[in-house]
C-alpha cells in the first residue's frame, strides 16, 4: 500500500506541467522527419490504465487506424513521446542518437504502418535524467539547436523529470540585489561558465581567469525560457534549483549579525576560491532568500513545477555531525521551500552519502532525513546505484520516495564500459524490494558516449523483467547502421556481441565507472596503471575482444562500402579504435617502464615502445579529429561562439575569457591543476597538442636518466610548462579541422599503425 500512496501522490504532480496538448509531438516529428506528421495521429487518453493499483504508471499502444494513420494512444504526453519511439525503433528501424543526430529521416519514404497493436507500459512513474555537474561537463556552451537534439533525445526516451539548471545565476543576482548586495558584491562569487555547478553545490566561489560577465548571465537565462518551455512542450517535469544556502562572503558586510558559517575546502583549492561562505537555514534571512528565488521563478516561468533541486553537503561536510544540528539544517530548510510554494518536494542528490561516507554515518543520514517530517516532500537521488547504491543501508532512504540511478561516468571521461547486469538485473530486484522506488534514471557527470548504456536502463523504465542484452544489442545493431535497406553485414553483429559480453559486461566493481586512457594522465613512472574506483585505468576484460570487435567492425566495410558513409557507423569505428589504442598504450607503457627498470639490458626494447607509444597518439590523432564529436576544436568554438558578437576589444576578452574555462576544465581544472585531468577527453588536437607533448617530455627524460637518478619534481615541472602554455586562449593549441573522412584515415594511418604494433590478427 505505501508503494500505491507513494506513487498516487507524485503523480498528481503531472498535471502542472504536462497540460494536454499532444501539439508537442506533432512538432517533433515535423523537426525530424518534415512532412510527415499528418501520418501520426496521437490520442491523449489520461484515463487509461492496466489496473488500480499501477495506475500512476504511463501506458501507450500503438495501431493502424481506420483511416491509415499511425496512431499512437497514451495515458500522458511522455508516455506518447515514448510510443513514438517504439514506433521507430521497431517498425521503422530507426533512431535518434547523441553526436550523430537524428537518423528519423532514413526511414522508407512511405513510412510503414503497424501490422498489429504494440502496447508498452512503465514500471515506474519517474524517469529521471541529468546529474547537476552535466550542465558543466557536457552541456556549458551548448546552443539552442544541441538543446533541441537532447530535449527531442529524452523525450522520445521516456524521461519526464529532468534537471534544468540553466541560467540560475539570473534567478541568484536578483535575489540577492533583492537582500541589497550590490552586483559588485555578487559577481565575484560566481564560477566561470565551465565550473558554475560546483559554484551552485557550494564546492566553489569565485571564478580564476576572469569574472563571470552579466552578457553571461541574461544570456543562460534566456536558453532557460526556452528550454523549459520544451520540457513542458514534451510531457516532462523540470527540476528547477532552490536557494542552497551559499551567499557572496560580502553578506556578511550587509548583514554583520547574519548566522553563517564557512564550507570545508574543497580538493585543495585556495581558500579565494573555495570555503564557501553558508547561510544558516535557522536564520530568518534563509527564508526570505528561498521565497524570493521562488518567486522570481514562479514570476519567470510560471507555476510549471513543484520539484525543486538542493543540495548543501555536496563532497562537503556539516558544520556539525551532531543529530539535532542535522535535523535542524534539513528542517528549516524544508520549512522555508514549504513556506515559498507549499506544494514543494525537494529533490536531493544522495551522493553526499557515497562519496563522504566517513561521516554519514546510517545515525546521521537518518537524523538529516527526519527533519523533512512529510516523507513526499522529499525525492532523493541514488545517484550510482548500478556501483555504490545506498538505498539498502539506508533502509531506502528511511521511507523518503527514492530513485535508482546510473551514473557511469565522471568528467566526461570516455571509454566503452558498462555494467549491462547491475542495469537490468539490479534495478527490478531493487523495485521488489523496496515500496518507496518511484522511478529510474541516470546521472552521468558527462554525456560523453556508451550511449547503449544509457538507453538500456531507460528501456528498462518500461519492462517488468530484466532485457535480455543479447536481444537488446542486436536491436541496437539492426537499427542502428541498416537505415532503409534493413540489412546489416553479420560483422557488425560479431562485434557488438563481443563488445557486450567484454567492455559492457563489468562485473569487477573495485573498478566502477569509465575506465581512464592513461595518455590522458600526466606521464608518471608509476600510478598510472592499475588504478581502481570511479577513475580507473584498470581493464576488467581481455583486450583481445575489443580488437577483435575492431577487425569486425572494419571487415563489414568491406562488404557494405556504404557504412563508410554513414553516421554511427563513423562514429562507432571511432570510438572502438579510440579504445583499442588505448588499452594498446596501457600494453605499451608498462613494457616500457618494465625495460627502463632494467635499462642496462632493454635500451632496444625501451626504444621501441617509446616509438610505439608516440606512434599511437599521432595516428590517434588524426582519427579523432577527423570527426567534430571526437575533436577539441567545436568544445573551444562553442564557448567563443557565446561571447558577444561585436568586435570590440571587450568582446574579444569575454570570448578569450570563455574559451580559457573550456580549456582549464578538460585539463588543469583548475587554477594550479587542482584536479588535473579529472575531466580528460580523448579528443583530436587535445591528444595531439596537449598529451602528446606531455608525453615527449617524459620520454625524452626517461632516456637520458637511470632509475636512480630520476627525479619527479623535475619531471613534473617540465610538463606542467606544457600544461600551462595550453590554457592560453586564442592561441590555436589544439585547434583542428574535422574532415569527416574517417576511412581515409583509417586506411592511411591507423591500419597501417596496428599492423606496426602487431595488434591485428
Amino acid at each position: 500500500m505505501r508503494l500505491a500512496s507513494t506513487v498516487a501522490a507524485f503523480g498528481s504532480i503531472c498535471a502542472i506541467a504536462a497540460g494536454a496538448s499532444t501539439q508537442g509531438l506533432y512538432n517533433l516529428i515535423e523537426r525530424r522527419l518534415p512532412g510527415h506528421s499528418p501520418d501520426f495521429s496521437f490520442v491523449l487518453n489520461e484515463t487509461l490504465h492496466l489496473n488500480e493499483t499501477t495506475r500512476q504508471n504511463d501506458y501507450f499502444t500503438i495501431g493502424t487506424s481506420s483511416n491509415g494513420s499511425i496512431t499512437v494512444t497514451g495515458n500522458s504526453v511522455s508516455a506518447l513521446a515514448t510510443g513514438l519511439r517504439r514506433y521507430f525503433v521497431d517498425v521503422a528501424h530507426v533512431d535518434l542518437y547523441w553526436f550523430i543526430g537524428s537518423q528519423l529521416d532514413q526511414s522508407a519514404p512511405v513510412l510503414p504502418r503497424p501490422n498489429s497493436t504494440i502496447t508498452g507500459g512503465s514500471i515506474v512513474p519517474w524517469r529521471y535524467f541529468f546529474n547537476t555537474v552535466t550542465f558543466s561537463y557536457t552541456t556549458p556552451f551548448w546552443s539552442w539547436s544541441d538543446w533541441e537534439l537532447e530535449l527531442d533525445w529524452l523525450a522520445l526516451h521516456g524521461v519526464n523529470l529532468p534537471l534544468a539548471w540553466v541560467g540560475f545565476e539570473k534567478i541568484l543576482l536578483d535575489a540577492f540585489q533583492e537582500v541589497n548586495l550590490t552586483t559588485s558584491q555578487i559577481l565575484p562569487f560566481f564560477s566561470g561558465p565551465a565550473f558554475q555547478a560546483w559554484n551552485r553545490f557550494g564546492n566553489t566561489q569565485g571564478s580564476w581567469g576572469g569574472e563571470l560577465p552579466v552578457q553571461w548571465i541574461d544570456q543562460q537565462f534566456e536558453l532557460q525560457h526556452r528550454i523549459l518551455g520544451r520540457m513542458l512542450e514534451l510531457g516532462m517535469t523540470p527540476i528547477l534549483p532552490a536557494f542552497t544556502g551559499f551567499v557572496p562572503r560580502a553578506l556578511v558586510d550587509v548583514y554583520p549579525n547574519a548566522t553563517v558559517v564557512n564550507g570545508s575546502q574543497w580538493e585543495d583549492f585556495p581558500v579565494e576560491y573555495t570555503n564557501t561562505t553558508f547561510l544558516e537555514p535557522s536564520d530568518p534571512l534563509f527564508s526570505k532568500i528561498q521565497n524570493i528565488v521562488v518567486t522570481k521563478q514562479l514570476d519567470s516561468y510560471g507555476n510549471i513545477t513543484q520539484f525543486y533541486t538542493l543540495d548543501q553537503y555536496n563532497e562537503n561536510d556539516p558544520f556539525s555531525g551532531d543529530l539535532n544540528y542535522l535535523r535542524d539544517i534539513t528542517h528549516g530548510t524544508w520549512q522555508s521551500l514549504k513556506s515559498a510554494n507549499p506544494g514543494a518536494v525537494w529533490v536531493m542528490q544522495g551522493w553526499l552519502f557515497t562519496s563522504n561516507a566517513d561521516f554519514w554515518t546510517n545515525e546521521r543520514i537518518e537524523a538529516y532525513l527526519s527533519g523533512v517530517e512529510d516523507d513526499q516532500d522529499m525525492l532523493i537521488l541514488d545517484l550510482f546505484s548500478e556501483s555504490q547504491p545506498q538505498w539498502q543501508r539506508t533502509d531506502s532512504y528511511y521511507g523518503k520516495p527514492w530513485i535508482w540511478n546510473q551514473l557511469h561516468d565522471y568528467g566526461g571521461n570516455q571509454g566503452l564500459y558498462g555494467q549491462i547486469d547491475n542495469v537490468t538485473i539490479n534495478s527490478i530486484e531493487a523495485l521488489a524490494s523496496s515500496s518507496s522506488l518511484v522511478g529510474f534514471g541516470l546521472t552521468p557527470e558527462g554525456q560523453e558516449g556508451n550511449e547503449i548504456m544509457y538507453s538500456l536502463l531507460l528501456d528498462q523504465a518500461w519492462e517488468s523483467s530484466p532485457i535480455d542484452t543479447a536481444a537488446y544489442f542486436e536491436t541496437w545493431v539492426c537499427t542502428r547502421y541498416s537505415a532503409r535497406n534493413n540489412t546489416v553485414p553479420q560483422p557488425l553483429y560479431t562485434a557488438w556481441e563481443l563488445l557486450r559480453t567484454s567492455a559492457y559486461n563489468n562485473t569487477n566493481l573495485t573498478s566502477n565507472a569509465v575506465s581512464k586512457a592513461i595518455f590522458e594522465l600526466a606521464p608518471n613512472i608509476t600510478r598510472l596503471t592499475g588504478r581502481t574506483g570511479h577513475h580507473p585505468t584498470t581493464i576488467d576484460y581481455d583486450p583481445t575482444a575489443v580488437v577483435a570487435a575492431w577487425e569486425n567492425m572494419y571487415a563489414a566495410a568491406s562488404l557494405d562500402p556504404a557504412l563508410w558513409y554513414n553516421p554511427p557507423y563513423a562514429h562507432d569505428l571511432v570510438d572502438i579504435t579510440r579504445q583499442v589504442y588505448a588499452n594498446a598504450f596501457a600494453a605499451s607503457y608498462t613494457e616500457l617502464i618494465t625495460a627502463w627498470n632494467t635499462s642496462h639490458t632493454n635500451t632496444t626494447t625501451f626504444t621501441t615502445h617509446a616509438s610505439h607509444l608516440k606512434l599511437l597518439l599521432r595516428s590517434l590523432d588524426l582519427l579523432l579529429a577527423s570527426l567534430p564529436q571526437f575533436n577539441l576544436a567545436p568544445w573551444l568554438a562553442s564557448a567563443r561562439a557565446l561571447a558577444p558578437s561585436n568586435s570590440s576589444a571587450n568582446a574579444s576578452a569575454i570570448a578569450d575569457y570563455y574559451e580559457y574555462t573550456a580549456r582549464n576544465q578538460v585539463t588543469m581544472w583548475g587554477p594550479d591543476g587542482e584536479i588535473n585531468d579529472y575531466a580528460s577527453k580523448s579528443w583530436g588536437g587535445l591528444v595531439g597538442d596537449y598529451y602528446l607533448p606531455r608525453w615527449l617530455v617524459f620520454l625524452d627524460y626517461l632516456e637520458g636518466v637511470t632509475p636512480e637518478e630520476y627525479d619527479d619534481g623535475e619531471v613534473r615541472r617540465m610538463i606542467k610548462g606544457v600544461e600551462e602554455g595550453f590554457q592560453v586562449a586564442g592561441s590555436g593549441l589544439g585547434v583542428r579541422e574535422s574532415s569527416g573522412d574517417v576511412r581515409s584515415v583509417v586506411e592511411s594511418a591507423v591500419v597501417p599503425a596496428m599492423e606496426r604494433l602487431g595488434l591485428l590478427g
